[in-house]
């Protein structure tokens, strides 16, 4: 059995705050909650538990409410080397400062 385990308090506020935003999306598509966990294969119970942002419940619960509401695009983008500006300084700053070509280890043959 997995060890209980209790995220950090940023990663609880964020999930916090997705779950409102997806309370808010359902709401603003006049959907139900029986209606949304239909067709995020879910129940009634766990949607709620999506709405107040619970970290037990897993990421693939999260993403079929998502895609459910058609909010996945968001989803797939988050990592995305586009809004990694961070990856894209640590990359940058690896760069060579000098590029030279390298040397052939065959012998050429001028026949």
């Amino acid at each position: 059995m997995p060890t209980p385990h209790t995220p950090p308090a940023a990663v609880r506020r964020v999930l916090r705050k997705l779950g409102a935003d997806i309370h808010d999306a359902r709401r603003r598509r006049q959907l139900t909650m029986a209606v949304v966990a239909e067709r995020a294969f879910t129940s009634r119970s766990t949607l709620q538990r999506v709405e107040k942002g619970d970290p037990a419940v897993s990421m693939g619960i999260y993403a079929a409410v998502l895609q459910a509401l058609g909010l996945l695009d968001g989803l797939g983008k988050m990592a995305d080397i586009a809004n990694d500006t961070i990856g894209q300084q640590l990359a940058s700053s690896e760069l060579p400062e000098r590029v030279r070509p390298r040397r052939s280890t065959r012998k050429r043959s001028d026949g």
